[in-house]
């Protein structure tokens, strides 16, 4: 199963362009299992429409499935699993690339079902679940990761990037949830953290508004 990405300019220069993506895609055929894939898409189908708890919407768990597949990533790290509707999505691309997807929750009712979830989808597998504070265990997480997803408090958003940098590879994407391009104007730590990005010499950061607000930074 294969989505189109599509992004939208929110700015000057948001235009996401493919061939930035090469440097991480490589000439590996990507894994066929069509009933794992019948599986994963019966789960999500009978979840239509009601996941809760913080969870991404499909069309930006669309997107992060894409993005793996696109480039053939294969180490993942995921920073807030909420019940585990995005990390449904990613380790349903890496069953395909051949990859694994560790997520980090630190509410221990959502982990539970999170972990019932990957289950009944056919995907525990591909993903190393977590239950601990992201602050205290994603620092000390080595990598070496070529995807990175945050979605936990927004606060933090800087500081997990700060500490995941060092552990992304290059050609890598750090994908963070609920950013906005326009929230470089305004005040506070989303603005601080937006800012951020646009202004590191490391990355490339572009924006997809078309979903909850994705911003997707390609490490140079």
């Amino acid at each position: 199963m294969k989505f189109k990405l599509l992004l939208r300019s929110t700015g000057l220069q948001i235009l996401i362009l493919f061939w930035l993506f090469m440097p991480v895609a490589n000439g590996q055929e990507l894994k066929e299992n069509p009933e794992l894939d019948a599986r994963v898409q019966k789960f999500l189908d009978s979840r239509e429409g009601q996941w809760r708890d913080l969870n991404v919407p499909t069309i930006d768990g669309q997107i992060l499935y894409n993005l793996i597949i696109e480039n053939k990533l294969q180490s993942g790290l995921e920073i807030g699993t909420s019940t585990g509707h995005s990390a449904i999505w990613i380790a349903w691309a890496f069953s395909k690339t051949g990859g694994k997807l560790i997520t980090v929750e630190i509410n221990e009712s959502r982990y539970k079902q999170a972990l019932e979830n990957f289950k009944e989808a056919g995907l525990s597998e591909y993903i190393d679940a977590r239950l601990a504070n992201a602050h205290h265990l994603v620092p000390e997480l080595k990598g070496p990761f070529d995807f990175v997803f945050s979605d936990a408090d927004k606060n933090w958003y800087k500081n997990y990037f700060i500490a995941v940098d060092p552990n992304l590879i290059s050609g890598g994407f750090y994908v963070t949830h609920n950013v906005y391009y326009r929230d470089r104007l305004r005040s506070g730590n989303m603005a601080e953290y937006v800012n951020y990005l646009l202004n590191h010499p490391n990355y490339t950061t572009t924006f997809d508004d078309s979903g909850n607000g994705l911003s997707i930074s390609i490490k140079k």
